[in-house]
């Protein structure tokens, strides 16, 4: 029996030997299949073991492999005008690398064909935001009738012109009206284009209407002084008078989208119809009585470019009083600014009449963003990885995230992808208390209350970054709901398209 034990043992000794022997042989050659694999196959951004995904990871859920590489580490996935994006963080070694390149987006769908961001393109001067679910049914006839009835008045308006140039002296015979109709139908063109492109403007109508018809004014007046430059330079009459008429329609534009919100302000009853026609009587009037002033004021023979400055400056000026007495009942941003400020400052809601006197209606061109940005991408919320895994778990049981960017000095509210409409007035509200924090904490110093000018002093560290974010967050849980309901007793009425957040929103995070 011991013989045969023996026996047993070294024959199963010598099966596993040689097993383990044909499982190395195997390694090695899978090895070298798939080093030779990866030599002659073409780098990518993305490594391969990304290439294969489990259906959440399709679906934007959470995925099962965190870490996607050696150098990489999924952060969180982004969703913005139907395109996705994941982010991925470079590490170094076993920490996240710092820094504003140490985050890489990475499209999860391949371009679109060219025909579709044409007619992407396309619906987005032609179709209100959110077309068809944001009109009515009768929205599609009446616009197809409408583009019929100003096709033929477009085709009609080059006969007229023809026939005015004719009454005024220039024969049939000579080869000049047909130039001169043509630079006059060009000029005509050119303000029509730019009252369309104008146009791709679209909610801002709604919400930014003061600031829009005070911009609108100071095109008017700048369309109008590029006319009278013609007098001086009558060779460069056809590129000075277009871009007076594209100056001018854009103002045209303007005035005709913001007048109707502004009239049903003044309406109290089913009367806006009535408003209005009484409001354009009056600037009818006003009009005619300034075209016989200047008719009297011309006999005169006046100098033309003091004359000019003269009226602008009384125009201007009547605009901006004019947008300044108009009293809405909505929170834009620069309303909503405003309350927040006011609620942390004193702990009362402004009313109707000063929340809308204390409305900025004029900021600089240049100035894109405020130092709150409400639904932003998440690259330009987050410098780096770090920045994000600091706060995020605050955030835990929030539909957003609020964070300070250091380098671009501005809050941002990021968006997650179940945000509600609270959620978004909340995070709003949030961002605004952050920056009151970190105002309060001398670690930002505002030049300019409307312009991303904060002065940083000195730089905030991470930990003062994490503290002011939780301190914020104390604050909001325990002052939204009486903000919310100050501004409702002062008849302030809320909603998050009027604070227009941006439309990215990040899913679920990996941890």
């Amino acid at each position: 029996m011991k013989l045969d034990r023996r026996t047993s043992t070294a024959t199963s000794q010598t099966l596993t030997a040689t097993t383990s022997s044909a499982d190395a042989r195997l390694l090695v050659r899978e090895t070298l299949r798939i080093s030779a694999n990866l030599a002659s196959s073409p780098s990518s951004v993305l490594p391969p073991s990304e290439t294969v995904r489990s259906p959440d990871a399709a679906s934007f859920g959470l995925i099962e492999e965190q870490f996607v590489d050696a150098s990489l580490r999924l952060i969180c996935y982004e969703e913005i005008d139907g395109r996705r994006f994941k982010y991925l963080a470079q590490k170094e070694g076993s920490k996240l690398r710092k820094g504003s390149n140490s985050i890489r987006a990475v499209s999860l769908q391949s371009r679109r064909a060219p025909v579709d961001e044409l007619v992407s393109f396309i619906r987005s001067y032609v179709v209100p935001d959110g077309f068809p679910d944001s009109v009515s049914p009768s929205y599609v006839p009446y616009m197809t009738w409408r583009a019929l009835k100003h096709f033929f008045g477009g085709a009609m308006g080059v006969f007229t012109t023809q026939a005015l140039l004719h009454s005024v002296g220039v024969s049939k015979s000579q080869a000049m009206p047909g130039a001169v109709a043509i630079n006059w139908i060009i000029k005509d063109g050119s303000g029509r284009i730019g009252k369309m492109l104008f146009s791709r403007q679209g909610k801002k109508f709604d919400y930014d209407l003061k600031q829009l018809r005070l911009s609108g004014d100071l095109l008017m007046e700048l369309g109008a002084a590029v006319e009278l430059a013609t007098t001086a330079v009558p060779h460069l009459f056809l590129p000075l008078a277009c871009a007076a008429n594209v100056a001018k329609n854009v103002a045209a534009v303007t005035s005709t989208s913001t007048r109707t919100p502004i009239y049903k302000a003044f309406a109290k009853g089913e009367n806006i119809g009535d408003v209005t026609a009484k409001g354009e009587c009056v600037g009818n009037v006003a009009d005619l009585l300034g075209t016989g002033f200047s008719i009297i004021m011309a006999k005169r023979n006046p100098s033309l470019f003091t004359t000019f400055a003269l009226l602008s400056c009384g125009y201007l000026f009547s605009s901006y009083r004019e947008v300044k007495s108009v009293v809405l009942h909505t929170l834009n941003r620069a309303r909503f600014t405003v309350a927040v400020e006011s609620f942390l400052k004193t702990g009362s809601v402004p009313t109707l009449q000063e929340g809308n006197m204390m409305e900025t209606v004029f900021n600089l061109p240049w100035c894109k963003d405020g130092p709150v940005v409400l639904g932003s991408r998440f690259k330009d919320a987050f410098q780096d990885a770090n920045s994000f895994y600091d706060v995020e778990p605050v955030f835990e049981k929030e539909r957003y995230v609020v964070a300070y960017n250091p380098l671009k000095g501005n809050i941002y509210a990021v968006l997650k992808d179940k945000a509600k409409s609270d959620d978004i007035l909340k995070a709003a509200f949030h961002a605004h208390v952050l920056l009151y924090v970190l105002r309060s904490s001398k670690h930002i110093q505002v030049t300019n209350e409307y312009t991303s000018g904060d002065r940083v002093n000195p730089l905030p560290t991470s930990a003062d970054l994490q503290a002011h974010v939780a301190e914020s967050y104390n604050m909001v849980s325990a002052l939204y709901e009486p903000f919310k309901n100050k501004t409702k007793e002062q008849g302030w009425v809320m909603s998050d398209s009027l604070l227009n957040p941006g439309r990215a929103r990040i899913c679920e995070q990996v941890r």
